[in-house]
This record gives structure tokens, sequence and C-alpha cells, in this order.
């Protein structure tokens, strides 16, 4: 870029206009900053509040389940004891020959009855052998049913259903389970096996599907459950000498979930307590009804992110915050929904609407003071642009005058010579002006100068320019092209000069002609514009010499 374009780019950077609406904008981003800034801090704080609310429900919830979780670990390492010592009483050796001789029968009890233990129900070997996760070829089965019945003795004691727990299960692989649900009939306590073994809760208690032996969750019920009350299940297995016996499970109602979580929302808040299993699923909430606050597509995955490397946090969307807590005892995560409207409403919303009113009435005076400046400063700059205009330009043909006709052409002249490249020059005459003028009067002779003028103005390219340089006489300097390329220019400018006709007033109409000079840098590596200038003109005086209405190239 030359020192000329670099220079009219200053300019422009540094003029009034652009100056004005610079020092208004950074006036404005510096105070929007400011109140930005401040909002922010009270953003903050609000989330952490919300933070430290969700916190405190996330323990108390968390310790509701780990009640009931160090329960089943308690009767886990009570079976684990039975099993490794088992009572010699006699009414238990009674209960397992009952055992041996129902085990063939499709759906069987065996309890003691004294009603201080649990039933214990089972189904046939034909069954067992239908399921290849079941088997009743280990040697601890007969102490395995007596450590069941006691088990039942100590559910029986301890059934004290607290913290979400509904149902407490053990489900043997050797085809007998134990509930604390009282079951109605045979037939429902086979379907409750079936369900049982098929659940997710008893199949991923495999030792391959679970190698650490540790606590599983079923937060999804099975296609076929027969309960109609929602349940999340927990369940933990039972191993004994490397063998996999069975699985103790607990049932957690979702409706006191739910309770719990509505609960939790104290007096005067709003916002929403919400349940999810590690999949984000929905367990429970405390919307009331068919409100739920769902979570789009986007909010999930952005959500399953946050999980991935902490275990509390928060999320900023566009209309409300969502803080969560994953649970320690549970495998899953709660999180609190609490919209912008409800943070209006407290402390937060109330200095949040007086910094916002702040900063609109300060905006409000700087774009009428931003208004009034730059109209003024506009009516300047049009004022001098038309100065310019006027200056650079001849007022009848809006082409260049002499003037700048010469500065430009000179100017491109010399970038030609430095990037090696030819420019043209092309000189124009009417032929006989002077008679338009004596004949039909100077206002005649305005409007074929008028018309010219845009005649050459239309055939000329992006790049070159033209101007008028005496009464009827114009030039049009064309950078970067050849003679040949100047000449057929100049042809196509003669002819439509000459086949227009010139409406005039008084349905007269005339029709002129012209004759051309054209000089080229080509010719005699001569970049000087007065030379080509002068050269061009020449050739025109040829033209005019040949006859007129012509383009002379040569000579």
């Amino acid at each position: 870029m030359d020192k000329l374009m670099w220079v009219k780019k200053l300019r422009q950077i540094l003029s009034p206009g652009y100056v004005v609406n610079l020092c208004f904008f950074i006036v404005f981003c510096f105070s929007t900053l400011l109140i930005w800034r401040e909002i922010k801090v009270l953003e903050e704080a609000y989330v952490a509040n919300q933070r430290n609310n969700l916190e405190n429900v996330a323990h108390e919830f968390d310790s509701l389940l780990q009640f009931n979780i160090d329960r089943m670990i308690f009767f886990r390492n009570g079976m684990h004891s039975a099993l490794e010592t088992p009572l010699d009483f006699a009414v238990l050796r009674k209960a397992e020959e009952s055992y041996l001789a129902k085990r063939h029968d499709p759906i069987w009890s065996v309890e003691i009855h004294n009603r201080r233990t649990l039933p214990v129900y089972g189904v046939a070997d034909a069954f067992i052998d239908g399921d290849e996760l079941l088997s009743r070829d280990t040697p601890f089965s007969g102490n395995e049913l007596m450590a069941t019945l006691e088990l039942g003795y100590m559910l029986r004691l301890a059934n004290n259903n607290r913290g979400f727990a509904k149902r407490m299960m053990y489900v043997s692989r050797s085809g007998f389970f134990i509930t604390t649900e009282p079951l109605k009939n045979s037939t429902q306590a086979l379907a409750l096996y079936s369900q049982a073994t098929s659940d997710a809760w008893f199949t991923r208690q495999t030792q391959r599907n679970n190698p650490a032996r540790g606590i599983v969750w079923q937060t999804v019920p099975g296609d076929e459950s027969p309960r109609e009350i929602p349940v999340i299940t927990a369940s933990i297995p039972l191993d004994f000498q490397r063998f996999w016996l069975g699985v103790l499970a607990m049932d957690f109602s979702v409706q006191e979930m739910k309770a719990f979580l509505v609960n939790a929302i104290k007096t005067g808040e709003e916002g929403e307590y919400q349940l999810y299993d590690n999949q984000l699923n929905l367990i429970a909430s405390s919307a009331p009804g068919n409100v739920l606050t769902l979570l789009s597509t986007h909010e999930q995955e952005m959500l399953k992110r946050a999980f991935a490397g902490e275990n509390q946090g928060g999320i900023r969307l566009v209309t409300r915050y969502i803080s969560w807590e994953k649970i320690r005892n549970f495998d899953g995560v709660l999180i609190r929904i609490h919209t912008i409207q409800e943070g209006v409403r407290g402390d937060f919303g109330s200095i949040t609407i007086a910094l916002v009113l702040m900063w609109l009435m300060f905006t409000l005076m700087l774009m009428i003071s931003w208004f009034v400046i730059r109209r003024m400063v506009r009516n300047m700059s049009m004022l001098q642009t038309s100065l310019e205009w006027q200056a650079w330009h001849d007022a009848l043909t809006r082409l260049l005058n002499r003037g700048a006709l010469f500065e430009r052409a000179t100017a491109a002249a010399r970038q030609s010579e430095r990037l090696k490249r030819p420019v043209a020059v092309i000189q124009l005459d009417l032929d006989y002006f002077k008679s338009v003028n004596d004949r039909y009067g100077h206002h005649a002779g305005d409007r074929v100068l008028t018309l010219v003028a845009s005649t050459i103005a239309s055939h000329i390219r992006e790049g070159d320019f033209a101007g008028r340089v005496g009464g009827e006489e114009f030039c049009i300097v064309l950078p970067g092209t050849r003679l040949k390329e100047a000449t057929a220019i100049a042809e196509r400018i003669r002819i439509r000069v000459n086949s227009r006709e010139i409406l005039l007033g008084n349905s007269a109409s005339l029709r002129i002609t012209a004759s051309f000079g054209v000089s080229c840098s080509e010719d005699s590596s001569d970049y000087s514009f007065e030379n080509l200038q002068s050269v061009a003109d020449h050739r025109l005086y040829l033209a005019k010499q040949n006859g007129r209405n012509q383009v002379c190239a040569d000579g």
C-alpha cells in the first residue's frame, strides 16, 4: 500500500465522526462492565447460598439412605455368621427337612410357627434348571436356608422401615427367598421370585458383572414389574467361600423421596429439587403435579460433562441456574433448579434491578448526548464532503475537473511505473460543438456535455477515471491498459456517442460525433502523464485532420 493510501486510511480513522463514536463506545463499555461486575458478584453470592441449601438437603437425604444401607450390610454380616456357625436347633433342622421334602413342588414355603420369623418361599428344581443364573449345586444350601430363617427373625425384629425403605428381600440362587412384604398367595410368590431373578439388581450381581461385590442400584423398573408403586432398589451380593449364594435387596419408595424433596422447599422459596440416577433418568421431583421442569438434551449433556470430574457444582443457563451434588450412598445426583424469577424476588433481585435501572438511565443520557453530537459532526462532515467534491469535480459533467484529473493521473502513472505496468491515456474532443451552442443555445450545449460525460463514465472500467479538461474536451486515464485495449475502449465510446440521439426542447434532436487520440506508456516507456497527454492530444489533432469521428492511436 502506497503512502497516499496510508494517508487516506489514517485520515478516515481520525475523522471526527469516527472519534466521536469511539469515545462514546468506550464510555458505554466501561459503564456496562462496571454494572456487569457488580451483578456477577451478587449472582455468585446468590448461587453460593443456593448451593449451601442443596448441600444441606443432600446431606440429610444421604443420611437416610446410609441408615438403610448399613442395615442391609448388617443383615449380610449376620447371614455370614450363620453360614459359618449354623445353629443346631431342632426347629431349624425340622425346617430344613421340610425344605428337602418340598423342594420339588412348583411353589412352597417353610416357616417356624412361633410367629417370630418370616416365612421362606421357594420354587421347584425345574424352575431352577431353566435359568442359568440359578443353581442348587452348592454344598451350603441347607446352611443357607437356616441362615435365611435367622435373617427372617432379624427382619421381624428390625422391620421399622425408615428413610424411604419399603421392603427388604433376600433372593437365593437355590430357589428360595424371603421378603418383609406379606404375600397373598402362592401365585404372587412365584411371580415375585421370577421377577426378582430377572431384574437388573439381581442379574448384575454376578461375579463377572460386579467383581468389586459392592452395592448395585436399579433405578429404572423392569418391563414386567408387578409393583404398582414406583421404587428404586439397592442390592448387595451374599458370597460364602467363593460361592455366590444370593442377593440382599432393599426397595426405596419413590413417593417418599418425592415427599422428602417437597418438604425440603422452605416456606417462601421457589425452585425445584430433582433426583436423577447416573444416566440422568429422573427418579423424583419436588414439583407438584404436571409442572415438572424437564432438562433439555443440551442441558443433560452439560451436566454429564460436569459430573465427570466433580462431586458438586453448578451451571448457568439462560433463564435459570442448576446446582448439583452427587449422593455418596446413591448412584445418582441431586439437583436444584432455581429460576431468575425466584432470585429477582429476593435481595439479589432488588439490588440487581436497581443497578440495571441506573445503567439504563446512564445509557439513555449517553445515547441522547451521542445522537446530538453525532448529528452535529455528521452535518459538518457532509458540508466538508460537499466542498471537497466541488473542489475535485466539474459541476456540469460530474467528472473530475482539470486539477483533480492531473493529480490522480500523475499518481497513477507513478504507481504503474513502480509496478512495471502500462498506462494509457485517451483524449477526446466533440466535433463542431461550437455550432451546437450557436444554433441551439448554451443550454443545449450543456445537455450534450452531460450526456457525453455519462456515456464516458458508463464505458470505463473500475480503476479507470475520466475528467473534463476543456470546454468540450475530455481525458480518460486507464491504468494497467495496453494501447490495443485502450483503442478498443475509445472505439466503443465513439460508436456510442455517434449513435446516441440527443433530445432537445421543442421536439428537436441532434446527433454529435467525437474525435479520439490514444497514447500508451508501452510505446516509448515514458510514464510522464504530461507527455502521454501531449501524445494523445497530438493524435486527437490528427483524427480531426483526417475527417473527425474517428480514433487515432499512432502518428
